[in-house]
């Protein structure tokens, strides 16, 4: 009588080993591209299947369902993707257009607003800012293929992930089958996972959108308004979001960027920028306490810390994966009524 327990026990605790291995994997092989992307897919289709599935009967019809969500959703997002990446390249447009027209007026301003210490260390015509980034990238070119090439790997794994994320999805829609006590635990922590996942990516959405809104009103709208009207607007925009998705952080980085840019313009428009900015990250920080903090039951102090530690162990990626395997712990600690 006592074994069968005993025996339940030890499998939860393998499962346990299995599934925080998994993730050490995940960022020790640089694999949190794809795991982030299948999950996504994962949610969304898991989200959106039903609303077809109540619509048709049968197993072999709900499959059909989750089969077409999956593709559209995996190619919605693939076009996403290559959208951004077209989207900065026609940004950017003509590179002597984009020296002449778009950096040197930058730095131009800049030599009126900074101290003589800067200026002086800045280059004084289009030629000399052009050698000046010519010498930079000969001097970094075995850095800059490496780049490349990671670049072209986290692509492949994304459009991995996206794929796997569909098909799993699809699996989980068929007709359940009796499976053994250390798969169906290992389903629960992917369960618990893929919630964790869907509580801090969707509420940090959420946040992103709104702090992306009110930034595009003050850009477009509130500063023009003063005549004032910074240079890369719309890529300021865009950054602001994608970065915004980061807890915490992502506010910081995106203001860091929109003030250095007003500071090229002026200083007041700096300064007043970093006010206007400062606001809305004091506001974030409530939606983050109501939106993230009550999904996961975790203040924002929290997370950053989490974050810091990961950034420490794992770099960048360990930054973008702290909120999540903190609410993935954080869940499964309540669940054994831990915490």
């Amino acid at each position: 009588m006592e074994a069968a327990p005993s025996r339940t026990h030890a499998v939860r605790i393998a499962s346990y080993i299995a599934a925080g291995l998994g993730l050490f994997l995940v960022l020790y092989l640089r694999l949190l591209p794809a795991l982030l992307a299948g999950l996504l897919v994962y949610e969304v289709v898991v989200s959106t299947a039903p609303l077809m599935g109540r619509k048709l009967s049968g197993d072999r019809a709900r499959v059909l369902a989750v089969a077409l969500v999956g593709v559209v959703v995996v190619g919605l997002l693939t076009l996403l993707i290559l959208g951004g990446i077209s989207f900065f390249r026609n940004e950017i447009g003509n590179p002597e257009d984009l020296w002449q027209n778009k950096l040197m007026p930058v730095v131009e301003r800049a030599r009126q607003q900074l101290p003589q210490a800067v200026v002086e260390r800045l280059p004084d015509s289009v030629d000399a800012l052009r050698i000046t980034a010519m010498d930079w990238m000969r001097s970094h070119a075995v850095t800059l293929q490496l780049a490349g090439k990671e670049a072209a790997r986290v692509l492949v794994h994304i459009i991995i992930g996206l794929v796997l994320g569909a098909i799993i999805a699809l699996s989980r829609a068929r007709p359940t089958h009796q499976i053994g006590p250390f798969a169906a635990e290992l389903s629960l922590r992917s369960a618990r996972l893929a919630d964790a996942f869907h509580n801090i990516v969707f509420a940090q959405i959420k946040i992103s959108l709104f702090n992306t809104l009110f930034t595009a009103i003050y850009l477009l709208c509130v500063l023009p308004l003063f005549g004032v009207h910074l240079p890369l607007t719309k890529t300021l925009i865009v950054i602001t979001f994608v970065v915004g998705l980061l807890p915490v952080i992502g506010n910081l980085l995106s203001n860091t960027a929109i003030t250095i840019v007003g500071l090229s313009v002026s200083l007041y428009v700096g300064l007043g920028a970093l006010a206007f900015l400062v606001v809305i990250h004091k506001f974030e920080y409530f939606l983050n306490a109501r939106i993230v903090g009550g999904q996961i039951r975790a203040r924002a102090w929290e997370l950053l810390v989490a974050m810091l530690l990961f950034e420490a162990a794992f770099g960048l990626p360990g930054v973008v994966a702290a909120p999540i395997f903190y609410a993935y712990l954080k869940a499964e600690l309540e669940a054994e009524r831990l915490i």
